[in-house]
């Protein structure tokens, strides 16, 4: 795991030394372990390591006989067996980023097609002249480019781009429409002017400074329905946990997990603890003193009948102040999602004892969660569409309300619908899968555990359990107003404790009732110039004094912009508490 950067310069040019080093010091925190650097004819690379596997060995960048340079981001799970599929070469390292060097030796782009993992990637390769990157299927890991006089430049996130002088931080007018009112930005473009992501699963061909290639390797499998019956389908499904839970256990490092006492985790619990001789360490949040929901009863108990070693991390408010510019300077590509907040101090928390934790993001996804889903399942004319409403609809605030912002949600949705014999169901999580997971859950957990030096692993999302999961028969996940059914199903036989059929409350942080106990909050965020940009001051004065359940999360998402564009637009360093930001 680690951080990556580098510059393809026009025919002709070198990157600069200096430029290269101000990418990789904006990128340090991704990889406190070690740094490389790589300088050849155009293209200059740099890596900032989190070492997780090879510990002395595997230092990037990593070269081949023929000259061929790698830097990555990420684990490739199936590396030992890449290993012994490529039995003639001669490995320089043990590292699990070294096959994906000489599959592409081998087989060119279509190298990507035999990796099981998550991964951001650079390949130098001299003699054609060329810098191929690739990004996995689901967007775990992240990618972004920018290009310029320079050429084409590439770094881990966004920030590092505009730190270290190549563009200007500028905000999109569509790209923050869809932050305000979807939560997350969409499609390829981000917040900022001029960067783009690498999209989930793409592998670009840069030559003499420029893109002159683009394939995509897509997640989810277009075959038609998983047949069988209950028996054989659960034990299926137990196989394909297993095998993908033990895969992304390998590590040489301690690792651990975050237990929500939810459906996902609680399924990652049963199965590590059938998979580990040790008692598996679980890391579970709460908020004391408020009205929301508190996981670590639940959890507890389910700790304890899996003999787990259980850590109870609280969230108050006064973390919440302390840690909310911390945050927001994490997710330089933004997400205003309050998940983020017990993410962080999470993992915070557990990289005094481990450096690799395992979570449940993707199983909601994968296995029909989502309550928006039943609504997307009904027949013509009563089916709803996905995210049909925006945070800030009806509360007459931003001026003008932002143009165009369902527009490139609307065109995943479209795409999600090809090829055409996929179900209303699997339209909609082809639809999340190809947004809201990658630039909203993934991007959360990415950089809330990366800034802290944790590498955070999602078994749900690897692609044989998608080949599984997606292609289920409609029944299998979705029952009346039940999701995830046959997850339920195992879960009920592997983990009773769960019960998990239970009725669920959601999850919920209490940033409203946070927000609602500082009065003077109305006034700190309706003078910030990037609010007053956007949103009438009298009405967010308005809104923040009456701050509630039914307005709270539209509070939220303008207290995080204010936040987040001082730290990234503003250039303001994130010290101090959320007043003392806002005042400075």
């Amino acid at each position: 795991m680690c951080g990556i950067a580098g510059i393809v310069a026009p025919k002709g040019q070198s990157p600069d030394p200096a430029l290269l080093a101000r990418l990789a010091d904006a990128l340090g925190h991704r990889g406190p372990d070690g740094r490389g650097e790589y300088l050849r004819d155009n293209v200059g690379m740099v890596q900032t390591r989190l070492a997780i596997i090879d510990l002395e060995g595997g230092r990037q960048p990593i070269v081949d006989d023929g000259g061929r340079a790698i830097v990555a981001n990420g684990e490739i799970y199936n590396y030992l067996e890449l290993r012994a599929e490529l039995a003639h070469i001669r490995f320089a390292t043990g590292s699990d980023c070294e096959p994906p060097l000489h599959l592409y030796a081998r087989e060119g782009l279509a190298f990507v097609r035999h990796l099981r993992g998550m991964y951001a990637m650079a390949i130098h390769d001299p003699e054609q002249g060329r810098v191929v990157l690739a990004r996995d299927p689901f967007g775990i890991k992240p990618l972004y480019v920018a290009e310029g006089p320079f050429g084409l430049a590439f770094a881990s996130e966004p920030a590092a781009l505009v730190r270290a002088g190549l563009v200007t931080a500028r905000v999109d007018p569509q790209a923050l429409g869809e932050l305000l009112q979807l939560q997350f930005t969409c499609g390829a473009d981000t917040i900022f002017a001029g960067i783009r992501r690498v999209l989930p699963g793409e592998t670009l061909v840069v030559e003499d400074g420029r893109v002159v290639e683009s394939r995509t390797l897509p997640a989810l499998p277009e075959n038609g329905a998983e047949r069988g019956d209950g028996e054989s389908l659960l034990e299926r499904l137990d196989r394909v946990l297993m095998d993908s839970v033990d895969l992304h256990q390998r590590a040489d490092v301690p690792y651990g997990m975050f237990l929500s006492g939810g459906i996902d985790s609680s399924a990652l619990l049963a199965m590590m603890t059938r998979l580990n001789p040790r008692p598996v360490l679980a890391f579970t949040a709460g908020f004391p003193g408020t009205g929301v929901h508190d996981e670590r009863e639940h959890a507890r108990t389910l700790a304890q009948a899996m003999g787990a070693r259980h850590v109870e991390v609280e969230f108050a408010d006064d973390d919440f102040w302390r840690l909310l510019p911390k945050v927001a300077a994490a997710m330089d590509d933004p997400a205003a999602d309050y998940a983020c907040l017990p993410t962080y101090l999470l993992a915070e928390r557990a990289r005094a004892e481990v450096k690799v934790i395992l979570a449940g993001e993707g199983g909601d996804e994968l296995f029909g969660g989502y309550g928006r889903y039943r609504g997307a399942m009904r027949p013509w004319p009563f089916a709803k569409a996905m995210r049909r409403s925006g945070t800030f609809d009806g509360l007459n605030v931003l001026r003008p309300v932002p143009a165009g912002w369902r527009t490139r949600f609307a065109a995943a949705e479209r795409a999600a619908r090809r090829p055409h014999h996929r179900s209303r169901l699997q339209v909609a999580q082809a639809t999340d899968c190809a947004d809201w997971l990658p630039n909203d859950l993934l991007v959360k957990a990415d950089r809330c555990l990366m800034h802290n030096g944790v590498e955070g692993r999602v078994p749900f999302l690897d692609l044989e359990m998608a080949r599984f999961a997606f292609a289920l028969p409609d029944k299998w996940k979705v029952r009346g107003n039940t999701g995830k059914w046959l997850l339920r199903r195992w879960l009920e036989r592997a983990l009773p404790a769960a019960r998990p059929f239970d009725k669920k409350r959601g999850f919920t942080v209490p940033v409203a009732e946070w927000i609602a106990t500082r009065p003077e909050l109305a006034e700190l965020v309706s003078r910030q110039p990037a609010v007053e940009a956007v949103a009438d001051p009298a009405a967010v004065r308005n809104l923040f004094q009456s701050c509630d359940k039914r307005t709270g999360f539209a509070c939220w998402t303008l207290l995080f912009y204010a936040l987040w564009h001082r730290i990234h637009v503003d250039g303001t360093a994130p010290e101090g508490n959320v007043f003392e930001m806002l005042s400075a």
